[in-house]
């Protein structure tokens, strides 16, 4: 296959900062290239010099053998070159078809609303979506709008499709939906640009891997030809079994406690428990009931029944206040979204909770102490007056844990752990949250990723059709397992 983009010696600077030094990469028509590395490995900086965010300091672009040099992004799409970044660039308050079109909506006495409205809900088809072009994208699920994304960047007869984490937020259908098409594009000679954590995703879809690692160039190989453990180990330096902590050897006092809880009018009720010192998770296929159950907790879902407790105290409703008060924290999937303040500093973002917890017309107190503890101990990097919206997904991710760190929360409710988070902090996360249970206390935990659900957790209680179907100690796990636990109701599996 030719190649369709070739980045010959790429460096760029950001003040005293190396992020790309001599890098050189091509990427061929017809074929799914990933781009792998941790998060500052320089893989962003490099698909946004060819996006035309930013200039390189040197190098040069070819397109099929054209030098380029894309000063902005309208030049790079004029040229064939679509992108589709992680955080997500639509405008809330306009309708899923005038950000389709922003700043190229057709004429015809005035702005043509019909025709954007006609193209855009064919783009959507193709992706097997069936939105209204007319809604507005603020009242769009977090999944819908990386749809829309996605539809918007392969809109148009694009040469070269970068796609980064385009699957964070998508379940296995969806993501299945979104593969096909990527081999569609594909088949038609696009040169796409993968970027992704996921292994599972870059094996059984990508032609070729390229790792990066501090802006540097490190190899590029087959994926027919490396296996995922040395993939890890060319990003991170370790195996891909030595990402998990070692699982807890001894268990403490019950926690939590859920009894005959029926998650809908017409689920079955379920009952689990947890105690002190365990990783605890909620495995199953997608929207099984998962999330219903941890959002349960916090007062997000009312459940048709049943009771919760915690170190024994049935909570009669359950809210976000009062399982405060009994010291649960909760992490949600979308941690911009819903956890995190990003026009606030990172010190403001920790002591979040011990602020909260203060009774009304308290004094304000200084944090200082506690802020540059927790920072130490979740090794976040960055200054404590910085925005939390210049970190990394997983530097955010561990300012997040480190605000129920610092309130000194017993029980830990986390849906996604490690969702857009680069292999290397995947593994420190892991570990905060190890020492979090070895220390006391409890985790629930929710994943996409099976293979994270068995190497994090101690037990695992299989989800189907809002009910739990199956429990399994992690040690004697696998996805065949738990599959098969899933789809049979729980025969098969050690119930």
């Amino acid at each position: 296959m030719p190649d369709r983009v070739t980045m010959t010696d790429i460096s760029k600077r950001f003040g005293a900062n190396a992020a790309l030094t001599s890098v050189s990469v091509a990427f061929q028509a017809g074929s799914v290239h990933a781009l792998m590395g941790e998060n500052g490995a320089g893989k962003s900086t490099l698909m946004k010099i060819l996006a035309g965010v930013h200039r390189p300091d040197q190098g040069e672009i070819l397109l099929d053998g054209v030098k380029i040099t894309p000063a902005a992004p309208r030049d790079a799409l004029d040229a064939g070159i679509s992108t589709v970044f992680q955080e997500h660039s639509l405008l809330p308050n306009l309708t899923i078809a005038e950000n389709m079109f922003l700043g190229r909506e057709p004429m015809r006495h005035g702005i043509d609303h019909r025709r954007m409205e006609a193209e855009t809900a064919a783009a959507l088809a193709e992706l097997g979506l069936r939105l209204d072009p007319r809604r507005l994208v603020s009242t769009l699920s977090i999944a819908e709008r990386q749809f829309v994304e996605i539809a918007h960047g392969i809109k148009g007869n694009a040469k070269v499709l970068i796609l980064d984490e385009p699957t964070a937020a998508l379940n296995a259908a969806d993501v299945e939906i979104l593969n096909r098409n990527i081999r569609r594009l594909r088949d038609k000679g696009v040169a796409i640009i993968y970027i992704s954590h996921r292994m599972e995703e870059i094996f059984a879809l990508c032609d070729r891997v390229t790792v990066l690692k501090d802006g540097q160039w490190i190899a590029t190989h087959d994926t027919a030809d490396i296996t995922p453990d040395r993939l890890i180990a060319l990003m991170v330096g370790r195996p891909l079994q030595d990402l998990f902590p070692p699982r807890g050897q001894t268990t403490g006092a019950e926690i939590l406690r859920l009894t005959d809880l029926r998650l809908t009018a017409r689920s079955r009720p379920l009952s689990l428990t947890l105690n002190r010192g365990e990783i605890v998770a909620l495995a199953g296929l997608e929207g099984q009931g998962q999330q219903l159950l941890a959002r349960s907790l916090i007062g997000a879902h009312l459940p048709h029944g049943g009771t919760v407790a915690i170190n024994g105290k049935v909570i009669p409703a359950p809210s976000i206040r009062s399982m405060q008060r009994e010291g649960l924290g909760f992490v949600p999937e979308d941690r911009k979204e819903e956890g995190l303040f990003l026009g606030l500093s990172i010190a403001q973002n920790i002591t979040m909770g011990l602020h909260a917890r203060a009774r009304d017309l308290a004094p304000a107190r200084s944090y200082k102490a506690v802020v540059a503890r927790i920072m130490a101990a979740m090794k976040v990097k960055g200054r404590a007056g910085a925005p939390v919206a210049s970190l990394s997904g997983g530097n955010q991710q561990k300012v997040l844990l480190g605000r129920y760190l610092a309130a000194e929360v017993q029980l830990l409710v986390i849906e996604e752990p490690t969702r857009g988070v680069d292999v290397g902090a995947k593994s420190e996360i892991y570990a905060l949250l190890r020492d979090f249970a070895a220390k006391g206390g409890a985790v629930l935990v929710l994943s996409r990723e099976t293979l994270e659900l068995i190497g994090l957790s101690d037990r695992i209680y299989v989800v189907h059709d809002a009910t739990i179907m199956a429990e399994m100690q992690a040690d004697q796990a696998s996805e065949h397992k738990i599959l098969e636990a899933a789809l049979q109701g729980g025969r098969g599996a050690d119930v």
